[in-house]
């Protein structure tokens, strides 16, 4: 095509799309589900995210100049490879001598010589490009408005110019692995723009063929600047490209450099697909040109309108599960940044709804089945050097973000986690022999798309070998909501088995007390060093041993390996109560009662463990208490929303609002622009920067304030405890679609802080206990039944 001569019709375009001018009626806007805002983003955590899984978007709604700035999940830097240090066991025993001895500083300095991954750190994930729209003379909008609908999971921006109304409407659509733009005006042949793609890499051409526009490059390699000491980084292997596809109706289209320009058009569509040649953790060698050829030809002879249907559909089938209404007023129709620098006076119910139902968005957009998981910034990053590489930290970071899938209704979302951590079971294989000498299988803090598993960065907080027992709980909580004994089977017994295998011979007895078996060399992350027996080691692994040998019991097989991990969980050092009434974080009573470190590990064992709660451990819920106060009710974002939950463990619904409080406001001071944790505009969670974690883990708590299902009677049948810690400030709401454990969908109404009725559907069968205020319920049920309980069956 030559620039400037070449115009296409809708008339020759009709052969391939159909074109019939489409417009989606005004609908009321809810306050409880819609981001909304009287300006455009000015920065990217003011942008508005989209995604379907693997293609996430941020939409800033600009009217001069837009950047649609995207990505896809699949872009990491490096290539398949093995992090494994060869014959690193070798220092092990060594490694605990030195501990054992207090020699901390030379046992950190032996791990890092001998006993880290190669390299030393591990790749990050990379953002794809830019959709770059310039609409001439509209730079001086009025009227304008920008929002995201958390209902339909589409983006939408107005505004008017020279009176007309122009539109957008943005979305990532799943059944057709596009991304979506239509955009149109309210008078004829008023569209004008020039639509191109941009790419951050430095190896990569963007060309036209017909009415799309072409972007194909390489991955950068790893930043120079961020690595760390060690072996060389892997060179970036992975290819992309990127198509987008314009479709206008009415007007024309012309090449301009590199870009093509939309002339007199009454609406346009904008299709984006894009691909990678990534394969899976070992394997790269996938086409993305033709995939995105694949992807174009799905979209053959569909309209706008029937494509935005089936996205909203597909959406909604995950979504409309879950329904929250905790009230609103005047205060609650105003702009989302408005709403959000109130919040800590005014305690806008419905912007606490928002914020809820904003996680479980934030999920459905980043993970789906057959995807990766969602990572530590979901899906979407715009930079080539993003913190902490957005890759997976699963010291806390990755399990927070699927705190609230199961319990949210959410289940068919742990998939990507599940596969994740099915890799790592064979990647950290080589792992445990080549660091530990021992069988089965480990992973420690940090993983990336090539499944890294061995300890990375530095020995004081990198050698951690329980990150891949904690991801373990996520597949017996699979099992534990939903009770598929195939599943169970063949994908969770196999994987919680070999690691527990390792730990069984990793754990060691302790030369102060033979009688206990501790964890080591590890760390409490990420406070204090390296260390012999940490607290949450402990924790995590008999929890890890619990669930194996209630799986191989439930599945009648391996009675040995269940007698060896009993016997050895009982002598697992137990949690331990220090001098200022807290729970230790270490074996030595040395906890620093000034100490406010973001990292409250320890306190696993009270959530997302089950170990400790003010029912059946008071003493030890207690000293939890004791910590909390101790470490303040300050941190980072995502620390923040932990304490929500662990609040809400110890039935302390006031305070556990109180952590939502100080995590719902503005992270950017706006007096000095200093980003001091928080949420942002669009309210992602602020580490500070960006995480999402905390965004997961506000939804977690909160629902932990309402339903808490993980305490079991004698018979092991699992009490489902209704409003358990309900904050004064949501007295009255309701609430339905919400999972408890053992196989329940419940429906709440609450008033005046007290119940009104509880309706339980039992999706397995199982036996029933409803628990409200130390009164308990007990009923055998049926598949597929409704139980209703009025507040008056509960009394004493």
């Amino acid at each position: 095509m030559k620039a400037g001569i070449c115009l296409f019709t809708i008339l020759v375009l009709a052969s391939f799309f159909s074109c019939s001018v489409y417009t989606e009626p005004e609908k009321e806007m809810d306050p409880s589900l819609v981001l909304w805002y009287d300006k455009p983003a000015e920065s990217w955590t003011e942008a508005l995210p989209i995604g379907n899984g693997r293609l996430g978007a941020m939409v800033y709604g600009k009217t001069g100049n837009e950047v649609i700035q995207f990505n896809e999940e699949t872009l990491w830097t490096g290539q398949p490879h093995d992090y494994a240090h060869k014959d690193a066991y070798k220092v092990l025993d060594k490694l605990r001598e030195l501990l054992w001895e207090g020699k901390q500083n030379e046992a950190h300095q032996l791990g890092n010589e001998a006993f880290m991954s190669e390299p030393l750190g591990q790749l990050s994930y990379q953002p794809f490009g830019d959709i770059l729209l310039d609409f001439p003379g509209h730079e001086n909008a009025s009227n304008f408005k920008r929002k995201l609908d958390l209902e339909d999971a589409v983006s939408a921006v107005s505004y008017d110019v020279e009176e007309v109304n122009y539109k957008r409407e943005i979305f990532a659509s799943e059944p057709e692995q596009a991304i979506v733009v239509r955009l149109s005006a309210s008078k004829r042949g008023k569209l004008n723009f020039t639509v191109g793609l941009a790419c951050p890499h430095d190896d990569f051409t963007v060309s036209v063929k017909g009415d799309q526009v072409i972007l194909q490059g390489t991955v950068n390699n790893y930043p120079e600047e961020n690595v760390r000491a060690g072996a060389p980084y892997p060179e970036s292997k992975l290819t992309f490209e990127a198509r987008l596809k314009i479709m206008n109706e009415g007007g024309g289209l012309i090449e301009e450099d590199g870009k093509i320009r939309v002339t007199n058009a009454n609406a346009v569509t904008l299709y984006l697909v894009g691909a990678t040649s990534f394969v899976n953790y070992h394997d790269i060698s996938g086409d993305p040109g033709k995939r995105c050829e694949n992807y174009l030809a799905g979209l053959e002879g569909k309209s706008y309108g029937q494509i935005r249907q089936d996205h909203i559909t597909d959406y909604q089938k995950y979504f409309k599960r879950v329904n929250v209404d905790l009230g609103r007023s005047e205060i609650s129709i105003r702009p989302t940044n408005e709403r959000l620098s109130t919040f800590k006076q005014d305690e806008d119910p419905s912007l606490v709804a928002l914020l809820y139902q904003y996680g479980r968005y934030l999920l459905i957009s980043s993970s789906r089945p057959g995807t990766q998981p969602a990572n530590l910034q979901g899906i979407w990053n715009d930079r080539l050097a993003p913190p902490w590489d957005s890759k997976y930290t699963i010291n806390i970071n990755t399990e927070m973000n699927y705190w609230p899938a199961e319990i949210t209704n959410l289940s068919e979302l742990t998939d990507p986690l599940i596969s994740m951590v099915q890799d790592l079971a064979i990647t950290g294989q080589n792992v445990a022999k080549e660091h530990y000498n021992k069988e089965g299988w480990v992973t420690h803090h940090n993983t990336d798309i090539w499944r890294g598993a061995a300890p990375i960065n530095n020995a004081n907080h990198g050698i951690w070998p329980t990150g891949g027992a904690w991801l373990s709980q996520h597949l017996w909580w699979h099992y534990q909501f939903n009770g598929d004994k195939e599943y169970l089977k063949n994908t969770v017994y196999p994987v919680l088995k070999e690691a527990s295998r390792f730990f069984a011979g990793y754990l060691v007895p302790d030369p102060k007390h033979p009688e206990w078996l501790v964890s080591g060399p590890s760390n409490s992350p990420e406070n204090g060093g390296l260390v012999m027996g940490p607290t949450m080691d402990h924790q995590i692994i008999r929890e890890l041993f619990a669930n194996t040998i209630e799986a191989a019991e439930i599945l009648g097989v391996d009675d040995d390996l269940v007698a060896e991990l009993k016997a050895k969980r009982e002598k697992i050092a137990p949690n331990q109560i220090g001098q200022y009434g807290q729970l230790q974080e270490w074996l030595e009573d040395k906890d620093d009662p000034n100490n406010q470190h973001r990292h409250v590990s320890h306190l696993w064992g009270l959530h997302p463990g089950n170990e400790i709660h003010p029912l059946t451990t008071p003493e030890l819920a207690e000293a939890c208490k004791t910590t909390l106060a101790q470490r303040g009710d300050g941190g980072t974002g995502w620390s923040r929303a932990w304490k929500i939950n662990f609040w809400a463990r110890l039935l302390d619904g006031d305070h556990s609002f109180l952590l939502l409080k100080n995590l719902m406001v503005p992270s950017v001071n706006p007096e000095t622009g200093k980003d001091q944790g928080g949420l942002y505009a669009n309210l992602f969670d602020a580490h500070p920067p960006f995480q999402i974690d905390g965004n997961f883990g506000a939804t977690s708590g909160i629902t932990e304030m309402l339903l808490q299902s993980h305490l079991r009677d004698s018979k092991g049948i699992y009490f489902q405890d209704i409003l358990p810690a309900l904050p004064s400030a949501i007295s009255s709401g309701k609430i339905s679609g919400i999972k408890g454990r053992g196989g329940f969908e419940l429906s709440i109404v609450w008033e005046n802080n007290e119940l009104v009725s509880v309706e339980i559907k039992s999706l397995l069968g199982n036996p029933l206990n409803v628990r409200y205020k130390g009164v308990t319920i007990t009923t055998l049920t049926e598949k597929g039944e409704i139980y209703t309980f009025a507040k008056d069956v509960f009394k004493g």
